[in-house]
């Protein structure tokens, strides 16, 4: 059973950290002790009274993120734990791309989240400990659409692969999770349009179900604390078995 206290005395910073999956990981951790330092793109994303500290930034905005790391770094010093959550993606098909989208999708998911990671994982490696948990997409693994975002968060697996393998020796890990669908806010606008495709959803799934956050949180919990101590450059789907084969191609072909 995994002590209550497993990250007593642990900082962790969470990106996104009011989102539906970045308020699940903050509770967690911080129902296990962790003193949590939330990040943010606006004051009411932060408000969670699971954080011990609150940072508020954009990530299209470099001088916005320089601004951040500062604050992060002066208030809660280099953390023990960095939780790179924060993400987004509107252009869900190739025919919805054109060059302004692909600038946000490219400057939000990747160009964004690796200024704010770098100085904060050197910071790490300066100190001689620390770990990094990013969160990815199957997008990245195998494509599923939105393509711009899919091509940053294959850039994040490259990312955390080369955190992992440079700040290695100087006591960094870096991890990364991807998630399948998740049931959060971020599916209000596919739902909007069609009510009902969260059935269809689940016919694409082994489980016959998509994942909830609490189940991709306790992936992340894993992967950032000592019980991971020898895992790092590691890709986790936590996806119901999505990315493990095509349920629909074995039902309506196979087993036609």
């Amino acid at each position: 059973m995994v002590s209550k206290a497993e990250f007593e005395g642990r900082t962790v910073v969470v990106t996104g950290a009011g989102g539906g999956l970045g308020s699940a990981i903050v509770a967690l951790l911080a129902g296990r002790g962790a003193r949590v330092v939330g990040c943010d793109q606006s004051q009411e994303a932060v408000a969670s009274p699971h954080l011990a500290s609150r940072h508020v930034f954009n990530l299209l905005d470099r001088a916005s993120i320089e601004a951040g790391i500062a604050a992060v770094l002066d208030k809660d010093g280099a953390p023990d734990i960095l939780i790179n959550n924060a993400g987004w993606t509107r252009a869900e098909t190739i025919s919805a791309l054109n060059a302004d989208r692909i600038e946000h999708e490219l400057d939000l998911n990747l160009t964004g989240v690796m200024t704010f990671a770098d100085p904060i994982a050197k910071a790490m490696a300066a100190r001689g400990s620390g770990s990094v948990v990013f969160i990815s997409s199957v997008n990245a693994i195998a494509h599923f659409g939105n393509p711009a975002y899919a091509a940053a968060k294959a850039g994040i697996n490259a990312y955390a692969k080369a955190i992992a393998v440079e700040l290695g020796r100087s006591g960094v890990r870096a991890n990364v999770v991807c998630p399948g669908s998740i049931r959060t806010a971020a599916w209000d606008h596919r739902l909007a349009k069609d009510p009902e495709i969260l059935g269809k959803l689940k016919r694409l799934y082994p489980l016959g179900r998509i994942v909830n956050a609490s189940e991709v949180a306790e992936a992340v919990a894993f992967l950032a604390s000592e019980r991971a101590s020898g895992v790092t450059g590691v890709v986790m789907p936590v996806d119901a078995g999505l990315t493990a084969g095509c349920l629909p191609f074995i039902d309506d072909i196979l087993g036609a």
